[in-house]
């Protein structure tokens, strides 16, 4: 089944593992500014918002940067940095939201043997690449540093310059798929991510062996991939009826025709639940049309603040065939801090990415005696 494509990337970042420290933090710095001169709504409101998300597990940080504003959603960046043996590797993407398009991948890689220092910075933009290659040493009063580079990139000149494609990819270089393991809550699942010479391809979660209670003999296996414009979910089931016992029972689950059909099972959405130290993530995907979003992925908190409990959700709706980035529709985003046993103060903040932008800003308070 094909639907709209899920920043996943946002929320789904890493998942806790037993054995291993795990860590959801994040911040969201926002500014708003009215200017009461103004007629027009959208003239009168600015807003200046910067969310970011970590997860850590172990020596590895996964990262999620998004940049928002009055018009709604203007950039996006993922980033992963951590250590593999005596490797220590770090890792960059850049979407335009707006477009969508891919804007550059860099990963890098250092490692040092015997004294040397060996380096790899490797860059992807669309229909470009650039690799260079390092290293550096020191024997007694000699210092030598060598560094080659492959490839070129071309630059608009200003105070931010800007990639343009080149001649192609000129290292002969047609693409690469990355796989990585990592478990999500109580699942271990499976990451493939895919580049070719124009950028960005695809990137796919997979698990399999998700329990239906009660049915011990079905079990599902899910795919869930992510391109620049849509996303597709796929479940797909598998059926163990046991040891045959005297006698040879030869047993299927018909989809059609005139075989004998067990009755029909109708899977319509699937949800996941788990604390990340003390920040819970939900994800819920609800695919039979009953619902406006099809998906939503929450990242939600309550803890003790300076004055008194504290509680935070920040939550993401997708929307079938939507025009942004990941098809994300709307940021919605809820506080409530208790100042004193009386007096509870609240604010709320919607962003609707997909079309208005800046909708909806409240503030308010509740007081009691």
């Amino acid at each position: 089944m094909k639907r709209a494509l899920v920043l996943s990337l946002i929320c789904v970042l890493g998942v806790a593992f037993s054995g291993l420290a795990a860590t959801l933090s994040g911040s969201w710095d926002t500014d708003v500014t009215i200017d009461p001169q103004q007629t027009n709504f959208n003239d009168a409101i600015g807003l200046v918002s910067v969310l970011t998300v970590t997860y850590t597990v172990g020596d590895w940080a996964f990262t999620s940067v998004t940049d928002l504003n009055e018009t709604g959603w203007t950039d996006q960046d993922f980033s992963v940095a951590g250590v593999l043996g005596a490797f220590s590797l770090s890792s960059a993407l850049d979407f335009d939201p707006v477009t969508p398009a891919f804007g550059s991948w860099n990963t890098t890689a250092a490692v040092s043997i015997a004294g040397v220092t060996f380096g790899a910075d490797f860059t992807l933009y669309p229909n470009d690449v650039v690799l260079v290659l390092a290293g550096s040493g020191v024997a007694g009063d000699v210092t030598v540093g060598v560094e080659i580079t492959f490839g070129n990139v071309t630059y608009v000149p200003g105070p931010d310059p800007e990639p343009v494609a080149g001649n192609g990819c000129d290292l002969d270089w047609a693409g690469i798929t990355i796989d990585i393991g990592f478990p999500f809550c109580c699942a271990d699942i499976a990451l493939e991510v895919e580049f070719d010479c124009d950028g960005f391809v695809d990137a796919c979660f997979s698990v399999v062996g998700i329990a239906i209670p009660n049915l011990p003999y079905v079990t599902l296996s899910a795919e869930l991939c992510f391109t620049m414009d849509e996303k597709t979910l796929v479940l797909t089931p598998a059926f163990d009826f046991g040891a045959t016992v005297c006698f040879d029972l030869y047993i299927d689950v018909a989809t059609e025709g005139d075989h004998l059909t067990l009755g029909d099972i109708y899977i319509y959405g699937i949800g996941l639940t788990c604390d990340i130290g003390g920040v819970t993530f939900t994800g819920i995907s609800i695919w039979d049309g009953s619902e406006e979003y099809w998906e939503v992925y929450t990242i939600s908190t309550n803890d003790d603040g300076c004055c008194g409990p504290f509680g935070f959700d920040l939550a993401f709706y997708f929307l079938d065939d939507g025009i942004r980035l990941f098809d994300i529709a709307v940021i919605d985003a809820n506080m409530t801090l208790q100042i004193a046993s009386q007096f509870t103060f609240n604010m709320g903040l919607e962003i609707d990415v997909d079309g208005a932008g800046f909708t909806q800003w409240t503030v308010g308070f509740l007081v009691t005696w």
